[in-house]
């Protein structure tokens, strides 16, 4: 923990709580946080860190799970007494490299044609019972280049991306973990034009159609495409799942489509389009609330206000939205009050109690980073909040891929 009396950041209706550089290891991407303990994804450090913050003043490393060389586990889901973890290629890794403006504009078929390292590819399954020692019990390999993103809150079924052989890039896949020692593929859905295998021809140019993730409501998942959009699939048979509905702003707008999360109880789903690029060089991106009452027939109604203290383009680093406190089971739920990272502009709260007029109700952007953990050339050396997990009690976990963890709570 450190104290942040000295520091000079922009905040309102949010107090700090806690930071932790996670063992030294500040680049977080996705978290979870369960039975008072925080599960951390990286994106340079190869593995999971696992805190405990049952007192969330003095969050403590007490694990480190490594990952295979030139892998990465940068997204993980907890739910009951399992840890799911993906294993995919790192492609930031030395052995590797592969430039993130292709990364971002280019599909895996193109970006990868010539990779040859070694790295694991599917799908961890960790007992964490006792949760400070998660315990491998399972592996479900995949061919191809891994997956990148889970929705999983127990049950049956797991729902991923996945970068699969014979496909130009993610597509969606569920997972039968019926046997968590042994989880399959059962089900399968992508946008046409991408199984190059089957003698399919994408239809677009120059933009990246993969699947960042979906997250499943009822028989519905709501998936990301990236510069693809948003899909509705009906997954009542999560061996056939079926599409309802697709719909992309990009072009006119800039894609990057990155979390899409159903308020469904009011009809609505929240996406965010990531910024991608430097000094906003792919544009300034929105969170779009959209209108689903007629699920084969999704309607655009509003974007949320932009972050505007400040010249965030100017700030450098990536400014916009990037990803969406997911309302998960065990974890604070609102279909009013919306979380959400903004990169260089931090960590945001807005209301959609009227959908047509998102207001913003608070926001906390941490300073700038101390030590860079980002080994990229020319990263600017700026917050980039990456992802946010809010408990029952309005506490907010917000990671980021070169600053580290801030604990914080809401006063709204």
């Amino acid at each position: 923990m450190v104290s942040m009396a000295s520091e000079q950041f922009a905040r309102k209706n949010i107090d700090f709580v806690a930071y932790s550089d996670q063992g030294d290891r500040g680049d977080g991407v996705q978290i979870m946080v369960h039975k008072g303990h925080a599960y951390i994804g990286h994106m340079f450090s190869n593995g999971v860190t696992v805190l405990d913050v049952s007192d969330p003043k003095r969050p403590r490393p007490v694990n480190f799970i490594a990952t295979p060389p030139n892998t990465w586990s940068l997204h993980l889901q907890a739910a009951e007494d399992l840890l799911l973890v993906i294993n995919a290629v790192n492609i930031y890794s030395p052995n590797i490299h592969i430039d993130k403006t292709d990364y971002y504009t280019k599909s895996f078929a193109e970006t990868f044609g010539g990779q040859r390292a070694d790295f694991a590819a599917g799908l961890r399954v960790f007992n964490i019972a006792d949760p400070a020692h998660p315990r491998e019990i399972g592996f479900m390999p995949v061919k191809g280049f891994g997956l990148h993103r889970i929705w999983y809150v127990g049950g049956r079924y797991a729902y991923a991306s996945a970068s699969l052989a014979g496909y130009t890039d993610h597509i969606f896949i569920v997972i039968d973990m019926a046997d968590p020692t042994s989880p399959q593929v059962v089900g399968k859905w992508w946008i046409p034009g991408m199984w190059q295998a089957g003698g399919e021809t994408p239809t677009w140019s120059g933009w990246r159609y993969a699947l960042h993730h979906a997250i499943v409501a009822g028989n519905r998942a709501y998936g990301s495409w990236r510069d693809g959009g948003l899909t509705v699939l009906d997954v009542s048979d999560p061996t056939s799942p079926q599409l309802l509905a697709h719909r992309n702003w990009n072009p006119p707008f800039g894609g990057g489509t990155h979390t899409s999360l159903p308020l469904l109880d009011r009809n609505l789903v929240i996406v965010a389009d990531e910024g991608v690029a430097d000094n906003c060089e792919d544009g300034v991106k929105h969170t779009w609330v959209v209108d689903v009452r007629e699920p084969t027939n999704p309607v655009t109604i509003s974007t949320f206000p932009n972050p505007a203290e400040e010249d965030y383009c100017a700030k450098g680093g990536h400014f916009g939205p990037h990803n969406l406190h997911e309302n998960r089971p065990d974890s604070f739920q609102s279909s009013e009050v919306i979380f959400a990272t903004y990169q260089n502009a931090g960590i945001r709260v807005y209301s959609v109690k009227d959908p047509f007029r998102p207001e913003e109700l608070a926001y906390f952007v941490p300073p700038a980073p101390k030590k860079m953990y980002d080994p990229r050339p020319q990263s600017a050396q700026v917050i980039q909040s990456c992802d946010v997990f809010v408990d029952k009690q309005g506490l907010l976990y917000v990671t980021d891929y070169n600053a580290g963890l801030y604990i914080l709570e809401y006063k709204g």
